[in-house]
Formats: C-alpha cells, structure tokens, sequence
C-alpha cells in the first residue's frame, strides 16, 4: 500500500544492526552486521533519488547473507525490492536480480522513503550520539555528511508536512 511505509535501524550489541521495513502488506526484518558502512550506504542510496539517477542500490552483510536494496524512482514514486543472496562472498557485485531470492518489496512516494529513512538515522543519533553510535558499530563513524546531505534534499524537493522536518532534524 503506497504511504504506510515504516522503517527501522536499531543498534543491537557489538556490531549490528536490527533492519527492519514494512508496509501495510507485508515486514522484512534482518540482523545487519558491521562490515559494512551500511547505514550510510542506505542513506546515501535513498539521497541519490533525489537526482538525475532513477536507479540505487544498497547491499548490507548479514553474514553470510547478502541483502540488497534495489530503489528505482518512477515519477514521484520509488519502487523499493529487497532481495537476499545466501552467500555474500559469492553475491557481492553479481547482477541485481539474478541468484536472490525476493524478501520484501513495494512502491511508496520517494518524499515517505525519504522522510522516514532520515527519521530512522536521527532517532539513531540521538539515542547513541557519535560516540556511542562508533563503539557500537565498532568499523564505522555515524553517517553525519549522509544524513546532512538527505535531510537538505527532502527539505528542498519534497514538501514534507512534518513540522519535525521542518524544524528539528538538524544532527
């Protein structure tokens, strides 16, 4: 169902990461390990929606599972599709779809993408803070320039309704 989209990223112990994603069809939820940047390679992947490329793609490592988001804008809309390869090591960089198996998929309007991707990083770094967000996730930094960066986009290009967007989603 378009616009009843909810999304989540909890920091769990040393390491990981709770990813989850829904709409009014269907959940997906998965166990995102650290060896990747992964929550600034969703959000950079959701900000480059916001320009003249239509297709984006996110991978995170579940270890040994590969799960990759595929974000084709049509118009308004971004049509989001997870997809789950069972051996990273072999999936990493092979073609979008072919090997995976389908996890989750729907079309919302990128603004709702947008919107609560960056409410899901903000809610984040405010309950960890940097510090706490790097000793949790251990390899990487917290996204700041990536959540700048699609905090500025949405504010720019989509007209949110959120007076949060508005006013206090400054990092």
């Amino acid at each position: 169902m378009v616009g009843d989209l909810q999304f989540s990223w909890e920091l769990g112990g040393a390491g990981w990461a709770t990813c989850r994603i829904a709409d009014g069809n269907a959940e997906h939820r998965a166990h995102v390990g650290y060896c990747t940047d992964a929550l600034a390679d969703l959000l950079y992947a959701v900000t480059g929606l916001y320009g003249g490329t239509t297709d984006q793609r996110a991978s995170f490592d579940l270890e040994p599972v590969e799960m990759r988001w595929l974000l084709r804008r049509q118009g308004a809309d971004v049509s989001i599709t997870v997809f789950e390869f069972p051996d990273g090591a072999t999936s990493w960089g092979s073609p979008d779809e072919t090997g995976g198996t389908l996890a989750w998929s729907s079309t919302q309007p990128r603004s709702v993408l947008g919107h609560k991707v960056m409410e899901a990083a903000v809610t984040v770094l405010r309950k960890h803070g940097e510090d706490g967000y790097l000793e949790k996730w251990m390899r990487h930094a917290f996204p700041v320039a990536a959540l700048q960066d699609l905090q500025r986009l949405h504010r720019r290009d989509d007209h949110c309704p959120h007076e949060r967007c508005r006013n206090d989603f400054e990092s």
